[in-house]
């Protein structure tokens, strides 16, 4: 008893650690784990055949290969121009500068059906960009991936912009001091500090794209084996009151976002062990 007291208590000015820890885990059961268990649940009442076959037939998993792939390509590409977005508003100073940081968090507040109309807009082969290029953006899996980069790109930005801000400009200085290349500088001295905090925003980033609908589901087309995503494909069993069969989908995409997270997070604490080293 004393044991497991120690173990769970840590040193702290103010009182209260018990209250506080059975409130965080009872919210935590009401807001995750209840609806998470309802959802197996729920799954539970199939067969095993019925199960593979709801889950894992040749419609279900087109779109489970167009909606982790480019969730995976928006989140890497997210990863890219984020860290130059953030580098971009953090060290240098240019006219409408506030406005830009502003715009950032447009896709946080935007809502996601306008988003995803506005994108429609645009990229139709009619819109404003889509007339003038050269191949079909809307409608099309790339269309998938254009909405999903429109609405992950802050999360990787606000991430990764307060540790660019505290960033100490003396550890350049050095490293440029000590014969190091600009490319050397950025590889060693700035990267590995920036590591942990750009996993986590393409972590983020990639859970978000994940469950996105709103802003896809106007630009893909919808259309099955080609720009259906799995969210869609949830709704549509639930619309033909195929529950268990829904529930079955989400529990494998629940399953394999849960995998790709949790490598992620362990790769961002060795990330950060390393970088304590």
């Amino acid at each position: 008893m004393m044991l497991s007291k120690l173990l769970l208590r840590r040193p702290s000015v103010l009182p209260g650690f018990d209250l506080a820890l059975g409130l965080a885990v009872f919210y935590l059961c009401l807001i995750v784990l209840i609806p998470l268990s309802a959802v197996f649940l729920k799954t539970f009442t199939l067969s095993w055949d019925g199960f593979v076959e709801a889950a894992f037939s040749p419609r279900v998993l087109a779109s489970y290969r167009l909606t982790f792939g480019a969730s995976l390509a928006a989140a890497l590409l997210n990863g890219v121009c984020g860290l130059l977005v953030a580098w971009v508003l953090v060290r240098y100073t240019f006219p409408f500068k506030r406005i830009i940081d502003a715009l950032v968090d447009l896709p946080f507040a935007l809502p996601t059906a306008v988003a995803g109309i506005a994108l429609t807009a645009l990229y139709a082969p009619n819109g404003w960009i889509g007339a003038w290029l050269p191949f079909k953006v809307a409608f099309t899996p790339l269309g998938v991936f254009v909405a999903l980069t429109f609405i992950g790109l802050p999360f990787v930005v606000r991430t990764v912009q307060p540790i660019l801000e505290d960033l100490q400009h003396e550890l350049e200085e050095a490293a440029a001091t000590l014969g190091a290349s600009r490319w050397q500088t950025f590889r060693f001295v700035i990267l590995p500090t920036l590591m942990p905090a750009l996993l986590t925003g393409f972590a983020l980033a990639f859970a978000r794209a994940l469950g996105e609908y709103g802003s896809v589901i106007f630009i893909a087309g919808n259309m099955p084996m080609v720009s259906e995503i799995t969210p869609l494909l949830i709704i549509t069993k639930l619309e033909q009151y195929d529950y268990a069969g829904a529930t079955a989908i989400a529990v494998v995409m629940l399953l394999i976002a849960f995998t790709l997270l949790l490598a992620i997070n362990l790769l961002q604490a060795w990330a950060r062990r390393r970088q304590g080293r």
